[in-house]
């Protein structure tokens, strides 16, 4: 129900969203409605790491989500928005490990349970710190149902899938060359190293034959891995090379002797076409050493310094080591030369430290009969994951045919510990949920798995799997919309698609909406070394969470970066208080109208018509732009519809009716307001929930929040298309009138005589039944209106579609520069006439075109065409007037 209006004077974000969060939450406005008959439609937030405050990146992710799923919830659905975070195994960790290093200690001071408690300690703190980013935000999350990944029921489905996976030989432990991160001193996933370029140098090094006849030379960028060489290669049809194959080279520094292999991995156009081989230390010599059963040395720890099998360089850093190795190789007259480049580099995406590839027992994932079901899954129409924009699909599929072993152990103890023990005598290893019955005999592996692991089963482990009979997972699963970036495509998206057939036997998600980074006004990424970053908080305390949030959603299209200025949101912040004084000035006028009494059977005008006529259009694009994610042109629709239609033009001109004696007019004008401004609040509700909220609060209204209220429908007696094009005429002589004033700086207060000159009878009804909004709005003495009129000479003119207007500004007009003016004018009505006739004589265009656009482009040909005649016409009698 409204009262008289209580809203203050000036939009105020703070005042408005102060509260209002807490409120919803207690009315449970966001809570999942199992029970209530209607259909169910579920979207999972990704899980944020309990590592630090959320960045723009997330508001904008989440952003996105509370729009659909407010949408949905609106339409009738059973909306449910899961909120959880992840536990983010190294980025913790090493959050963590860098407080304790401030008290000058270390996890081993503590030990592993101690050191859990100190990060389970973080977590809490980081977690509150991140639902209160949320309440800013104004995500419509169902908090009953939140999940954490290393919750127990999490747990659970972790230790199922890697027992399923153990058993049925999918998951492997074996000695593999890894991405080993020196500093967090843990393996990392292919996808976990960033490649950089950075200066490097090729070292030409001797490595003399064993029996004394010369030497072969060898060029590497790793010098220090030499000391682990156990073989050098070259190609088998190599013709320099064929006859040292079988001999032995003298391993320079460490003097060993080595066999020179053959091998097809060599390339002949490379380098000097031989090629040292350290199977422990580089991926691609594992391999070779495997097909020459040749030895594996590991020359360095896992802090990479160097170890035992370095000689006289154990405990030097590794690149400490390449220097005094150069240096020795000089002195002995064994290095050649020094070629600088620039080269690809690994770094560690969480630490920065330069990737060592290192020979390590791991477990891993056997990644190919996963991938190929979730490629086969893509051939299926009616059950494949569907990415938005669709380009994203080829990225996603390039990575699964190209896919490689996943290895999912982490040296870490923040993490689901792996569930494999293995026999203090026998070292036999044993895979379970639960330990072994003589645990006493047992040792559990210390290592915890990768974070992606347990990430990967987030669409149904939330959802109470492995117990499929949950009412939860029976209900909810599969989801229907994902949002993400298009930076976690590999990471994310793939691995949950694959756990999900494997699991389930079901896609975990309909559709996958791409968005994509958050950048600064010059388009750099956002980072703390160019100190560019935004806080979206500090965004909402300056401007509120709707411009934040409806700047987020209308930024780009799907897929696209969105490049954030202060400027930006202000802008819509501008627009909120047009809105908020748009909707004061309404509930002002409304006299109190109770929702009981809205009444839209009454007498229509001509801009009641056309305002009703254009929020169907306005529902049937909205709705349809939002189903398809495109919330850029809903941003866009509902901006000019509410900005041009219903604040400039229809309050405008309801301001007749309302500031007229005719009580029945005043009613249905009223009515019309409170529809109109209703049905606009609940389109604009889920891009801007806080404002909308708080107008609908004072709208004559049915319910207790807009949050449940229903999605506007396009009502089909509320089309009156003859009428738009009625209000389209008046408002073309009315904006007309209005520029030629501007000109002539003559301002709106000051009477012009204005004699309108109609093509047709017809015309000049519409004219004179809605002749009360011109004398309004253009302020004529006289206003003459006729389909013959005799037209005043040395007058402004202009030509809308149906009709010729003449302002006689005597004094006020220059002939020679309206004469100017009209010339421009002709010169445009001639260039669009040329346009369209191009468009209209290219046959294929005329052929290939729904019917609808050619005709379309008819029309369009005829409007301009008449134009251009009535402008000529024109010129040409002031131009005989001279």
């Amino acid at each position: 129900m409204t009262e008289n209006i209580s809203m203050p004077t000036k939009y105020d974000p703070k005042a408005v969203e102060h509260g209002r969060y807490k409120w919803w939450l207690e009315g449970k406005f966001f809570e999942a409605q199992p029970d209530s008959g209607k259909k169910p439609y579920t979207i999972v937030i990704p899980p944020p790491n309990v590592t630090g405050k959320l960045h723009l990146g997330h508001a904008w992710d989440t952003t996105l989500q509370d729009i659909i799923i407010r949408m949905k919830r609106m339409q009738g659905y059973d909306a449910f928005w899961l909120p959880g975070m992840d536990h983010a195994g190294i980025a913790t960790q090493a959050k963590v490990e860098a407080k304790l290093r401030e008290e000058g200690k270390t996890r081993y001071d503590l030990g592993r349970e101690k050191f859990l408690e100190k990060t389970w300690e973080w977590k809490e703190e980081y977690a509150s710190h991140i639902r209160e980013q949320w309440a800013k935000l104004g995500l419509s999350l169902d908090y009953t149902k939140e999940r954490f990944t290393l919750d127990e029921g999490l747990s659970d489905a972790v230790k199922e899938v890697f027992v399923r996976l153990y058993e049925k030989g999918l998951i492997y432990r074996g000695e593999r060359i890894i991405n080993w991160d020196p500093v967090a001193q843990t393996a990392l996933s292919d996808i976990e190293v960033i490649y950089k370029e950075i200066p490097g140098a090729f070292y030409h090094m001797k490595y003399p034959l064993a029996d004394g006849s010369g030497y072969l030379e060898v060029a590497t960028t790793r010098p220090e891995t030499m000391l682990g060489d156990t073989a050098v290669a070259v190609h088998p049809d190599d013709d320099r090379y064929k006859q040292y194959i079988g001999k032995k080279v003298i391993l320079p520094i460490v003097n060993r002797e080595i066999p020179v292999i053959a091998d097809d991995y060599v390339d002949m156009e490379f380098g000097t076409g031989v090629v040292k081989i350290t199977p422990a230390h580089d991926p691609n010599d594992f391999e070779v050493g495997n097909r020459h059963n040749l030895e594996r040395i590991l020359v360095m720890n896992e802090d990479g310094t160097m170890n035992e099998n370095a000689g006289k360089y154990q405990g030097l850093d590794r690149f400490e080591c390449r220097k005094q190795i150069v240096e020795d190789l000089k002195e002995q007259g064994l290095l050649i030369k020094i070629e600088e480049h620039v080269h690809s580099v690994g770094h560690s995406e969480r630490t920065g430290a330069i990737v060592e590839p290192f020979l390590s027992k791991q477990w891993f994932v056997k990644m190919k009969p996963l991938a190929e079901a979730a490629l086969k899954l893509q051939e299926d129409e009616a059950n494949k994951v569907n990415f938005v924009p669709p380009r994203f699909e080829n990225t996603y599929l390039h990575w699964l045919e190209n896919i490689r072993d996943w290895c999912i152990s982490r040296q870490l103890w923040w993490g689901h510990q792996i569930p494999a023990w293995y026999h203090n005598e026998t070292g036999e290893i044993y895979v379970g949920k639960e330990p072994p019955k003589d645990a006493e005999n047992w040792t559990q592996d210390p290592d915890v798995l990768d974070t992606w692991f347990s990430s990967a089963l987030w669409p149904f482990s939330t959802m109470g799997w492995p117990d499929t009979e949950n009412e939860l997972y029976k209900r909810y699963y599969p989801t229907d919309t994902l949002v993400t970036g298009y930076d976690i495509i590999f990471f994310w998206v793939a691995r949950m698609i694959f756990q999900a057939i494997e699991f389930t036997g079901k896609r975990p998600f309909k559709d996958v909406l791409i968005h994509g980074l958050v950048r600064d006004g010059e388009g750099r990424k956002m980072s703390k070394s160019l100190g560019n970053g935004v806080d979206p908080m500090d965004v909402i305390e300056k401007y509120g969470a709707d411009s934040l949030r409806y700047f987020l959603a209308t930024g780009s299209s799907p897929g696209q970066d969105i490049r954030y200025t202060n400027e930006k949101v202000e802008a819509v912040w501008n627009f909120a208080n047009k809105i908020w004084n748009a909707s004061r000035f309404a509930l002002m006028n409304m006299n109190g109208l109770k929702y009981e009494e809205i009444d839209l059977t009454g007498e229509l005008n001509v801009s009641d018509k056309w305002i009703l006529t254009r929020l169907n259009e306005t529902i049937e694009k909205v709705t349809d732009l939002a189903e398809r994610y495109e919330f850029g042109e809903v941003g866009r629709e509902l901006y000019n519809f509410i900005w041009d239609d219903f604040c400039s033009w229809y309050i405008e001109m309801a301001k007749l009716p309302l500031y007229g004696d005719d009580e029945a007019a005043k009613l249905t004008t009223r009515s019309v307001l409170a529809y109109v401004l209703d049905n606009t609040m609940r389109l604009l509700h889920p891009m801007m929930p806080f404002i909308t909220e708080e107008i609908w609060q004072h709208l004559p209204h049915k319910g207790e929040s807009i949050t449940v209220a229903e999605w506007p429908k396009v009502r089909p007696e509320f089309n009156f298309k003859e009428e738009s094009k009625h209000m389209k005429l008046l408002m073309d002589i009315i904006r007309s009138v209005r520029n030629i004033r501007a000109e002539v700086n003559t301002p709106i207060s000051k009477k012009v005589p204005l004699y309108i000159k109609a093509k047709d009878a017809d015309t000049v009804k519409i004219l004179e039944e809605n002749k009360a909004y011109l004398e309004r709005f253009c302020n004529p003495e006289p206003l003459v209106i006729g389909e013959q009129i005799e037209t005043p000479d040395k007058a402004m003119t202009a030509v809308v579609t149906g009709a010729e207007l003449f302002l006689p500004l005597a004094g006020l007009i220059d002939l020679d520069e309206e004469i100017a003016r009209l010339e421009k004018e002709l010169d445009k009505w001639a260039k669009e006439v040329k346009l369209v006739t191009g468009k209209l004589s290219n046959e294929n265009f005329v052929k290939k075109a729904p019917e609808a656009l050619v005709a379309k482009e008819r029309e369009k040909l005829k409007d301009y065409q008449e134009k251009y005649d009535t402008v000529k016409k024109r010129l040409d009698e002031l131009k005989q007037m001279k």
